[in-house]
């Protein structure tokens, strides 16, 4: 089995988010993509975050009816940081046979070496790097890149469209702006709106 693993705050899932996963898909061949919110990143502790369970419904309800992906709260339910090397440990122990790759972006890619134990996260799954197609050669053994369909949104600009009161129709799911709305998401720049 061939399982691709896709972690991230996912606040909020997009439409890029989506694309980037399929084209992971058809390029590598997996069998399925995990979608792996993460509760405490390390390299985003500045930022206040949406609350974990609504990340994790956002996601769920950005992959919904889509039978190639998944999702796992692995990270949501463990304690402390959400270090990438830790749920490489599990997700080997648990599918000891399968091939695994951890999709990342280009940027992410750039600071991996600052990330805990790089060496050892590069062991447990190749490295799948999204990607423009036509961009430099990747160094080193065990890492691919994977040319993405370019989808010119970030999580950043939607949070912003929201607390200007744009819309952001096409740029999200139906079902994640449905959510967005419902819950009063992003109005005061960081998470959830504050009552009162």
């Amino acid at each position: 089995m061939r399982i691709g693993l896709f972690g991230g705050t996912f606040d909020p899932p997009h439409t890029g988010h989506l694309v980037a996963a399929q084209d992971a898909m058809v390029s590598l061949g997996l069998d399925r993509i995990v979608f792996i919110p993460a509760a405490l990143p390390p390299h985003k502790r500045e930022r206040r975050l949406t609350p974990a369970p609504l990340r994790a419904a956002l996601v769920a309800a950005a992959i919904a009816g889509d039978d190639r992906f998944s999702m796992d709260e692995i990270e949501l339910l463990r304690n402390g940081p959400s270090y990438t090397v830790e749920t490489l440990r599990a997700y080997r122990a648990r599918h000891p046979d399968a091939t695994l790759f951890l999709l990342v972006g280009a940027d992410q890619y750039a600071e991996l070496h600052s990330w805990k134990s790089p060496e050892e996260i590069a062991r447990l799954a190749t490295l799948a790097v999204l990607d423009r197609e036509g961009a430099p050669p990747l160094p080193g053994p065990g890492v691919v890149r994977v040319a993405v369909t370019r989808i010119d949104v970030a999580s950043t600009d939607i949070r912003s469209r929201v607390r200007s009161g744009l819309p952001v129709r096409y740029l999200v799911p139906v079902a994640v702006e449905d959510l967005i709305r419902r819950h009063g998401l992003y109005l005061d720049g960081a998470g959830p709106a504050r009552s009162g």
